[in-house]
């Protein structure tokens, strides 16, 4: 089980555990993805058990009843869960977390691992699977846990470009050593998308959406109409909190998405500044010191969507202060 909104570091993480414990040890085991991940990781859930949550509740409540251990994997708790939340609280076999995000519920979970000194879940996963006595390197994985560790590291280090510890790059080495195909993975989640993402990326940039303050805060609001203009899918606008960050001058990029009664946000910062504390203060979420999400809510946290703009600029005007 996987949070919300799967990313690499979640999909590859999930793939890499099940191909794990069914080639290794012959078990029956099913990936649960609470919606649709984005089609450019469909190389890894291709041909692999999988059920998306979203629509099939029951299926998931009948899957988690015949199941002894629900792995649960880079989310921090069960509200992150969306659809399955209510189930998975109501599981009553052993929990197991592996997870690298602040604050842990780790009381929720019969075995928990969670270490926030690691660029991913994929990269915790790897170190743990590597203490086992079975298998002692990356060359005694199966091939697909191995794909599916280096897609997630990759995603969420941006390439390497943030969040990167001595044992990610380690890690990389011996997982390309032990024959994965960086580049082709490369290729499949940097180099596969469809023509809308890029015209949607200029929109981003554009003078009319991308808005920086005078303290160094960039950010951008997709409304409704934005995404359907675009018709953009999940995950089609990953990574483009990240291009702000490319200015001198800005030191946090933000970036919110109109959804049903909220906006999601995702935030992004440069070291010395906090996205984690923007989002846990401002935008009801957290995350990683310089890399965190939330959402805001309408009419709870501004009265209409139309204030988004205003209320970016007011709350980060205050946290902005020395």
């Amino acid at each position: 089980m996987v949070h919300t909104h799967p990313d690499g570091d979640a999909v590859g993480s999930g793939v890499a555990l099940l191909r794990f414990v069914r080639e290794k040890y012959g078990k029956q085991a099913t990936l649960v993805l609470p919606d649709e991940a984005p089609d450019t990781l469909s190389f890894l859930t291709e041909g692999e058990n999988v059920l998306v949550a979203e629509g099939r509740e029951e299926a998931l409540a009948k899957l988690l009843r015949s199941s002894d251990l629900l792995c649960c994997l880079d989310h921090n708790c069960a509200s992150r869960l969306g659809c399955a939340e209510t189930e998975v609280s109501g599981f009553k076999g052993k929990k197991l977390l592996i997870d690298h995000h602040l604050g842990a519920d780790v009381s929720a979970y019969d075995l928990a691992f969670s270490d926030t000194e690691v660029s991913s879940t994929c990269e915790l996963l790897y170190r743990l699977l590597k203490e086992l006595p079975e298998v002692g390197c990356a060359g005694n994985m199966p091939e697909k846990t191995r794909v599916a560790l280096m897609t997630g590291m990759t995603t969420d280090t941006n390439n390497f470009a943030n969040s990167v510890f001595p044992f990610t790059l380690t890690m990389a080495s011996e997982l390309i050593a032990s024959g994965v195909d960086r580049n082709a993975i490369l290729q499949r989640i940097y180099n596969s998308f469809r023509e809308n993402r890029f015209r949607a990326m200029s929109h981003f940039l554009s003078e009319e959406r991308m808005k920086i303050t005078p303290d160094g805060v960039a950010y951008v609001v997709f409304f409704a109409e934005d995404l359907q203009r675009f018709g953009l899918a999940d995950g089609e606008t990953e990574g483009f909190v990240n291009l702000p960050l490319g200015i001198a001058a800005v030191k946090i990029s933000i970036f919110l998405k109109e959804d049903e009664g909220h906006f999601r946000v995702s935030i992004r910062s440069k070291k010395g500044w906090s996205a984690n504390r923007l989002a846990r203060e401002c935008f009801n979420g957290g995350g990683h010191e310089n890399a965190a999400g939330g959402k805001l809510y309408f009419p709870k946290d501004i009265p209409t969507p139309a204030d988004a703009p205003s209320y970016i600029e007011k709350v980060t005007a205050r946290l902005m202060q020395p």
